[in-house]
This record gives C-alpha cells, structure tokens and sequence, in this order.
C-alpha cells in the first residue's frame, strides 16, 4: 500500500520537570510579573517570564496546556536549557502514522516534512518511508526559508528553525516554591511550549505537494492530520479559513488524479469549538473517514445533538448514537471513533468504502432487525472489525514495548494484554440498546442506515508509552482496511 501522511511533522523534546528546578527557573524573574501571569495566563509564550509562569500555572492546578512561542530568543533559551538532556522523538500526528505504517508493512510512505532536517529525518522509519526530492535543511543555512506560507512575529523570524514542541511531564504530588508559599501539583500532566509556526499553517513542502499532485494515481490512501493545530487567527491577519481553503483544494486535486484515494481525515484536540466545528464540516462530505476520541466527539454536541456527559463517562450508548447522527447529518461515509476503553465505527453500507458496497436495498439497511443476519451487513461488519482488532492489537503491542517491530512483533505482544473490562461492559450495553448481534470478540447493530461496530480496546497493567497510541490505532486500522479491501 502507497500512503501519503500530511501534515503535522515535528520533534517531541520531552524533559521530566521536578518541583526544584521549577522553584530555580521562578527565582530569576519579578515576583509580581509571574503572579500576575499565573492569575491571568496569557496562553501564548512571548518571553521568557511567561513560559516561567504558563509552566507553574499547570503544575499549580494540575491541568495540560500548550502555548505557541513567537520568539527566537525564547526558543534558544528553551533548545540551550533544556533539549540535550531531553528525550527527543518523533512528534506530530502525520509523523507518528507514517512511522507506524512503515513498521507494519506499507509499501510505501510519503510524510510531509515542513523542515527537513538532519535531526527531524533521522526519526523517521527507515523501512518505507519516502522523501521526494527533499533538500537537507540545516541548522548552518538559517536565513533559507522552507516556503512562502510563514509568518513571524518580528523582523527575525524562526520559522525555518526545526518545529520542536518542548513537553514538560510533571508528577502528582511534585512540589515547587512559588515564592515562598509551596505548591504540590494535585495530578500528573504536562506543559507544552510550541515552536513550530509552519505547522500552524499546515505547510506544505514543495516537495510533497509536487510528488502528491504527480503520484496521485499511484497512491491507495492519505492520512491527514494537524488541523487542531490552526489558529483563530494569525500575526499576518489571515485566519484558519484560508488555511483549510488551501487544503481542501489540496485534496480535491489529489483526488482529481485518482478518484479511488481514500481520504482518513484525523482530529486533535482543539482549542477552538468554532475551528472544530468548521473542519468537521468543511471535509465531511468529501473524505473517505473521519477519526476523533469521545472528547472530540463530546465537543461537537451542536453537530449531534447527543449531551457530552454520556460520551465523555464513554458510554457506548451515548457513543454510539452521537457516531451515527454527527455521521448521518453531515453525509459522512464514515466516522471512527477511539476511547480508552473501547473502539467504534459508524459506516453506510452503500458508500463503496466499508467493504459493504454490494448492499443496495435501502430496505436491507433501514434498521429492521430481520435484515441484521444478512450475510452482505455480516461481511462488511466483519470487515471492519478486523480492522479494528488489528488496529488495536498494535496499539496495545506499542503501549506494552514503546516499540512496533512488524507484525509478528505486534501479534507477540498483544497476545500478552487484557481486553479492557470495562469495554466489554460497554460492548453488553450496546448490544441491549441497539438490538446488536455479536461478530467475533465484537459487536455490530443498525441504525438510521449505517452500521455500528464496537470491539474493546486491549490494555497494558505498566505501558511504557502512553503517546502517539490514538495515531497508532488510527494507522493501523487504516492501513489494514485498505488491504482487506483490496482482497474483497
């Protein structure tokens, strides 16, 4: 399988902050600055100061946040402070996926790469993953732009620098002076620091969007992320809308060069419902899927019309019902959606993407139950439940290692974790509020013209990475569904 993998390609610096070194970092600024700033954040990062203060106000309250830099003097003074005793890897949802498609066995992986650097290019697989034509982009050559879809917030702008996201993890209980009265953090989280004003725009290299336009026809599939990453509106002026114009004719064109390239279309989590909610719609009737978990989900309730309670608990019901109206209402072939606890999928039969294309009877897809044997809505139920599963099992295999090492790997590993408990109490609860038939370790029921699979999630007693595991699942899931595919 040829995949294409756009847009959000970064480096992950991730530094486990104690309570001490946050006291030091405190004591170097004005005591009324930092106080004022933790009583009112400013949510972006133009000095020094307030990444002292947006740090100390999530390790205070115990929340996760993640601020943007606009300086080039911040970002030297994080790279020098705290990235070469940092753990460095592979960011950025497009990365994580393309890495994770190369593992498994794709043919061929083309990333979007904003900044091609030595650093960013050697945390890539080095099994499937292609660059076409990409020019080295050095640290010695600064004043090279990488394309015209920057923007800076002073005269020396970074935006050519590597997009590196500085992660902070800071543990429950870890204390700090916050000058002279102490804090314990009540929960475990973490605080990011963004330098990475390309991805914001989701840049395109010219590179791959030559390659894209090119190959489009060799192509079976494309990955698409980072869209959670777009401002409301940026230094220059312009707004999200612009960016997501540009992108939509990025795919429409794509798409003119191979009218079977299915479109996965990944969700993060936005800042902004508004921005949210003009992604879903703007894509929904033109991609192949569309991929959230319930947060996400959650905050498109005006899209649904589901209260968010029952499907932030991760009630398959609430679940369920919100997949398939957000799905139904919007035209949507089909939506994934990825918990904790469990997977679900709402699919149309008849939308030639589900493996249950030879399904035509309107009758035969309505929701009366004396059609839920059929074998065509079994076959396209199975189909995708065997997507799942797999997606799953790497999952659980990368959760378990911190590794993907092919399949046989991945199978090892995931034969070793437990089926989550509380996913398969969901998975009862489905079957008894949609009237579902069970299909292997999953279930399946109809409704309103779609169907609805739900398989448990496998989990891990002592992962050793908890990140990058949704863009896991997602890869995997997809990756084998194009296969099976191919096989029907």
């Amino acid at each position: 399988m040829n995949i294409l993998c756009g847009y959000n390609v970064n480096i992950d610096s991730v530094y486990r902050i104690s309570g001490a070194e946050i006291s030091e970092l405190l004591s170097a600024f004005d005591r009324t600055e930092i106080l004022e700033k933790i009583e009112n954040p400013p949510g972006k990062i133009l000095s020094e100061s307030d990444f002292a203060a947006g740090l100390a106000y999530c390790m205070k309250n115990g929340c996760g946040a993640e601020w943007l830099v606009f300086e080039q003097d911040v970002f030297e003074f994080l790279k020098n402070r705290y990235f070469d005793k940092s753990l460095v890897r592979m960011g950025g949802n497009a990365g994580i996926m393309a890495n994770v498609l190369s593992e498994l066995g794709a043919s061929r992986v083309v990333p979007n790469v904003a900044v091609p650097s030595k650093t960013q290019l050697s945390l890539f697989s080095e099994k499937a993953v292609y660059f076409p034509d990409a020019p080295l982009q050095t640290e010695e050559n600064p004043e090279e732009e990488p394309g015209n879809n920057t923007f800076s917030s002073s005269p020396s702008s970074f935006s050519n620098q590597d997009p590196i996201h500085f992660v902070f993890d800071f543990s429950e209980g870890e204390t700090f002076s916050l000058y002279g009265t102490e804090v314990r953090a009540p929960r475990e989280n973490r605080f990011i620091a963004t330098c990475d004003h390309l991805n914001f725009r989701l840049f395109t290299s010219p590179a791959f969007e030559s390659y894209a336009l090119k190959h489009a026809g060799e192509m079976d599939g494309a990955l698409i992320s980072g869209f959670h990453l777009l401002l409301e509106t940026y230094p220059d002026g312009s707004t999200y809308k612009e960016v997501l114009e540009n992108s939509f004719a990025q795919l429409k064109a794509w798409k003119a060069g191979n009218e079977n390239l299915r479109f996965h279309l990944e969700f993060g989590h936005f800042a902004s419902r508004e921005i949210a909610n003009a992604v879903f719609l703007k894509f929904a009737g033109t991609s192949y899927s569309i991929g959230m978990n319930e947060d996400e989900l959650a905050m498109l309730h005006n899209l649904h019309g589901i209260p968010a309670e029952g499907i932030l608990r991760m009630e398959a019901e609430a679940v369920g019902m919100a997949a398939c109206k957000l799905a139904s209402r919007h035209e949507l072939g089909k939506l994934f959606i990825h918990t904790r606890e469990f997977v679900l999928v709402a699919f149309k039969p008849d939308s030639g993407n589900s493996g249950g294309s030879e399904i035509s009877d309107e009758g035969e897809i309505s929701g009366k139950w004396e059609y839920r044997k059929s074998p065509a809505l079994l076959k396209a139920a199975k189909k995708n439940l065997e997507a799942i599963g797999f997606g799953l099992r790497c999952a659980g295999a990368y959760a378990a290692s911190g590794k993907l090492e092919g399949r046989e790997f991945v199978e090892k590993e995931a034969s070793k974790l437990q089926e989550s408990l509380f996913g398969r109490q969901q998975l009862q609860l489905f079957l008894e509020a949609f009237g579902g038939e069970t299909c292997g370790q999953g279930a399946f029921a109809l409704m309103e013209g779609y169907i609805i699979c739900i398989l448990p999630t496998l989990l891990c007693k002592s992962p050793l990475t908890t990140v990058g595991l949704g863009d896991t699942l997602t890869a995997g899931t997809f990756l084998r569904g194009l296969e099976l595919d191919v096989q029907s």
